[in-house]
């Protein structure tokens, strides 16, 4: 019945130092900026495609 005891108070241990290093992140700015990568990525590629469908059409004038 001790190690049970021992144990939780490890695991609570454990998760307060995972709570700490958590806190420490979002005050330190790991996690301001989780939208505008993905979004750009998003825009980048629509860019490319609309570059190159333009510069596709201008180098072959048969294509209308």
């Amino acid at each position: 019945m001790s190690v049970v005891v021992v144990l939780i108070g490890f695991s609570i241990l454990v998760a307060a130092g995972f709570l700490l290093a958590f806190l420490w992140a979002v005050r330190s700015g790991q996690y301001d900026d989780d939208v505008s990568p993905s979004v750009r990525m998003l825009f980048d590629k629509h860019i490319d495609n609309e570059n190159n469908k333009s510069n596709d059409s201008s180098a072959n004038p048969n294509n209308v």
